[in-house]
């Protein structure tokens, strides 16, 4: 009974919110054509919330795959259309009511008021097209991190990635060259720091291709992951599977000893979306128990809430799942949530660093605006 009262709750809100874009547009756009029927632009208003709903819903809809799939594609761009062009609307609102409260003829003239929906709509399709374009292209970061130990890794080459999201919209499709830019860095060690999957493993559009082009990351000492809280629920055993079949180590509260020289850990995610089954998240000692504690340590761990948790024995924490916000203003946010939401911090001289990366791939809208996809190179010295 609670949950369908929240549903409606929700719904209503939406329903309100779904109006008033409706509304505001239509009553600017009228003033440019005088023609043009409400109907018209609440039909439009509508069916970009409705296909927003579906396709974030969808995995839960009892459809075929093949529909799943391009429900999802279409739901994904129309939330960022919706969203933006909400945003672009109320942007335009306060702009007239400036004008208002100054007491400008140009808020009461209809041409000046359907020039700023008109903008509304050009800055949501630019916004979109650009922010999807953008997804697509991968820049590269480099880090020096200073290590308090007397073993020489500094020859070691880390690649950093993290946020793949295979099942997510254009996941696959940007999965080869993520693979050809990590091999382009020549790496020792491939570190990818969870959210591997989107939740769904049967979102994968196609399994086998995703596992083949993953075995082709050529890494001297392998590739390591870590399973971040996209990569749990009902389908979590497939997932693992599929590490296997990739040629992928998963580290899950476990560590590893790379050519003698550094101890490389990964964590569970504290908050896995579904569970881990029977696996929880293990206390840092339990992990490292029987680690050579004269040996640097680097530790996977997706979300980087936790490293206040972080002992001075541990070297690095590689962390991810933040996205860096992924869309503006959303990095506004991330930026306020976290001690440090992209980039590379050091708690103290002889403390732990973290470096968080934005992530190689896209979750929900396949879009970044003001954020980049990136994977990350690491010397340790």
């Amino acid at each position: 009974m609670f949950f369908a009262f929240v549903i409606l709750v929700l719904l209503g809100v939406l329903g309100c919110v779904v109006f008033y874009l409706a509304r505001r547009l239509w009553n600017g756009l009228v003033g440019v054509f005088p023609c043009l029927r409400f109907a018209v632009v609440m039909g439009i208003a509508v069916g970009l919330a409705v296909l927003s709903v579906l396709g974030f819903a969808n995995a839960m809809l009892p459809l075929p795959d093949a529909v799943k799939h391009v429900l999802g594609a279409l739901g994904a761009y129309a939330m960022g259309a919706f969203l933006y062009l909400l945003m672009f609307t109320v942007i335009a609102d306060a702009v007239l009511l400036l004008l208002r409260l100054l007491r400008l003829p140009a808020a009461k003239r209809p041409r000046v008021r359907g020039a700023m929906a008109i903008a509304a709509v050009a800055l949501t399709v630019v916004t979109v097209v650009g922010g999807a374009i953008h997804a697509t292209q991968l820049t590269h970061v480099a880090y020096t991190v200073p290590i308090d130990s007397a073993m020489d890794v500094s020859d070691l080459n880390i690649v950093l990635v993290s946020d793949l999201h295979l099942g997510a919209v254009g996941s696959e499709a940007r999965l080869e060259d993520t693979v050809d830019e990590i091999n382009r860095r020549k790496p020792d060690i491939v570190c990818i720091a969870g959210d591997l999957f989107d939740t769904d493993y049967a979102a994968i559009r196609d399994p086998e291709a995703a596992s083949e082009m993953l075995r082709g990351i050529d890494a001297t000492y392998g590739v390591y992951l870590c399973f971040g809280n996209h990569d749990a629920g009902e389908t979590a055993p497939q997932m693992r599977e599929f590490v296997r079949r990739s040629g992928i180590t998963l580290l899950d509260d476990t560590y590893t000893v790379i050519d003698g020289r550094l101890v490389l850990a990964g964590r569970l995610d504290a908050s896995p979306i579904g569970g881990y089954g029977e696996c929880e998240r293990a206390e840092l000692s339990a992990v490292l128990n029987g680690a050579d504690p004269t040996l640097p340590v680097v530790v996977m761990d997706h979300n980087p809430a936790h490293f206040d948790t972080y002992p001075d024995e541990v070297d690095l924490v590689l962390s991810g799942h933040t996205h860096q916000g992924q869309i503006f203003p959303a990095n506004l946010v991330t930026g306020l949530l976290y001690t440090v939401d992209h980039g590379m911090y050091r708690r103290e001289a002889g403390g732990p660093t973290l470096i968080v990366t934005s992530g190689a791939g896209t979750w929900g809208m396949p879009m970044r605006v003001g954020t980049d996809c990136e994977i990350v190179s690491i010397r340790l010295e």
